[in-house]
């Protein structure tokens, strides 16, 4: 057996680094032998219930080394890893369940009610707790106390399916963008290359790792170089502070919000930050606000633009250019390539605002379960089809200046106007329903349903949020409902979001 893939790295990492320690979380460190004799364990735990190459591995569970060691354990065994977003709704765990066709779900106990309605629904054939679980439903502690490690890794290739991350959809509907073993590698090569991770960093990790960008960008590049990673089931800025000073953190990812949060907390002033060298930022760009912030204590960011179809990264802004070129998301990444096209799928000329297009080993194959999806986001050459408007310029620097889809970035959770727009016309007295995205000072963006109502029907804002809350995330929730006589629409009855926008908007 070759193992070409992620799966290999942890068992590499024990013969090289075995006594580093990997990761530090609430219980005692673990070191990079301990991770990968862990991984082994529940490897054989996935064998035991038949788990083989190419079957999807489901787990929901907020940040935690079992997480992680699950993902290595099913890359071992030459399954695929399908991380949930803990911010689900029932019916929406159930759709990824059921539409990956889930062979085994992990879960935290936490979420055991959530699971049980979801995995009813979806038929999942294995559930197990994370934890010691009961005597008659033993938890994943239990059973890997009691495993062999596994020690015959599944064949695999770069080329072969690593992981399904599933983003919102822009047809009412999440999509399962396959990740491959290669995507994931170059990656993390990307990220090793343009932030310079070495094996003595500390990386904080206080952002979900169901997310692709905590995982594909933080996770994978510390373990690749052996570095150390400090995990934190959530973000609390006055903690992330503390463990910033307590264990020397290097490094540090998030969205704005997550560095507003951070530099508004009464420790802001008093807390050492000698350490950190290296602040990533995504999501939207960083307000100036925060870069002044950040500057005042001698730091700076690196910013940059990605999608899930890259594993994420496109672009990223060196720091020392934050100020130079403020307002780009930077240059593409060492072996990534971005260009602009127009309409046609002609490269327009420098400075020319056209749609984004990206290439390269780290960019998806495909959605699963979704031939016509897929061929539709390449173009004949081979590009992915961002969806996104932007520009380069004379230095070969990306800037966004909109979006041909009509996403909105809430605190760095993705947002899809037509899920919500879908939903909101099952509301009773509501005719018709547009959805945009909102400037705001916290959050970068927020939802507002701007809708049309039957005459004498009573619908407000709080009637909107009862109706769609606990059948979506509620990060997507309506921060405003607005309601007007019409939608102003085309000639041919499409909404002008953009005259929107320009009214509620501003």
């Amino acid at each position: 057996m070759q193992q070409h893939g992620i799966g290999a790295w942890v068992a590499r990492r024990r013969l090289k680094s075995p006594d580093q320690i990997a990761i530090i979380h609430d219980r005692s460190p673990l070191t990079y032998g301990q991770f990968a004799d862990a991984t082994d364990r529940i490897s054989a735990v996935l064998r035991e219930r038949g788990v083989g190459k190419g079957d999807p591995v489901a787990y929901l569970g907020e940040n935690s080394p079992e997480l992680l060691e699950v993902m290595f354990a099913a890359a071992q065994v030459g399954a695929v890893f399908v991380p949930i977003n803990t911010r689900l709704a029932v019916p929406e765990i159930a759709y990824v369940l059921a539409d990956c066709g889930a062979r085994v779900l992990i879960h935290d106990p936490d979420f055991a009610v959530p699971v049980a309605a979801a995995v009813s629904a979806a038929r999942t054939p294995y559930v197990i707790v994370n934890g010691d679980g009961t005597a008659d439903r033993p938890g994943l502690a239990y059973l890997t106390r009691a495993a062999a490690g596994l020690t015959d890794h599944a064949d695999t290739t770069h080329e072969d399916p690593a992981a399904i991350v599933y983003t919102s959809g822009t047809t009412g509907r999440a999509k399962g963008a396959v990740l491959t073993h290669g995507n994931l590698t170059w990656v993390a090569l990307n990220c090793v290359v343009d932030y310079d991770v070495v094996s003595t960093d500390v990386a904080l990790m206080i952002s979900p790792l169901f997310h692709v960008a905590s995982l594909g960008m933080g996770a994978l590049p510390v373990i690749l170089k052996g570095a150390t990673m400090v995990i934190e089931k959530g973000f609390e800025p006055g903690r992330a502070l503390a463990q910033i000073e307590r264990y020397g953190v290097t490094m540090l990812s998030g969205v704005p919000t997550t560095y507003q949060l951070m530099a508004d907390h009464p420790a802001w002033a008093s807390t050492d930050l000698s350490t950190l060298t290296k602040l990533t930022c995504g999501g939207s760009a960083v307000p100036a606000r925060i870069l002044n912030a950040y500057e005042a204590r001698g730091l700076s960011f690196s910013q940059g633009y990605g999608m899930t179809e890259a594993a994420p990264g496109a672009t990223a802004l060196p720091p020392a250019m934050t100020r130079v070129k403020q307002g780009s998301v930077g240059l593409p990444h060492f072996f990534t390539d971005v260009r602009i096209t127009d309409a046609a799928g002609a490269v327009v000329p420098t400075g020319v605002v056209g749609e984004i297009e990206v290439a390269g080993p780290n960019v998806f194959p495909g959605y699963h379960g979704l031939a016509e999806a897929t061929a539709e986001a390449f173009t004949a050459d081979g590009w992915f089809r961002s969806g996104d408007l932007g520009h380069l310029d004379a230095d070969g620097y990306l800037y966004i200046t909109g979006r041909l889809k009509d996403m909105i970035i809430s605190g760095g959770e993705n947002i899809y106007p037509l899920e919500l727009e879908q939903l909101l016309t099952e509301v009773d007295g509501v005719t018709s329903a547009a959805v945009i995205g909102v400037p705001d000072e916290r959050w970068g963006e927020v939802p507002w349903a701007i809708v049309t109502v039957r005459e004498g029907a009573s619908v407000d804002t709080a009637t909107i949020r009862a109706h769609l809350d606990g059948r979506i995330a509620r990060y997507k929730l309506p921060k405003n409902v607005v309601i007007v006589d019409e939608l102003p629409r085309t000639a041919s009855g499409k909404v002008r979001k953009a005259d929107l926008r320009a009214r509620f908007g501003a």
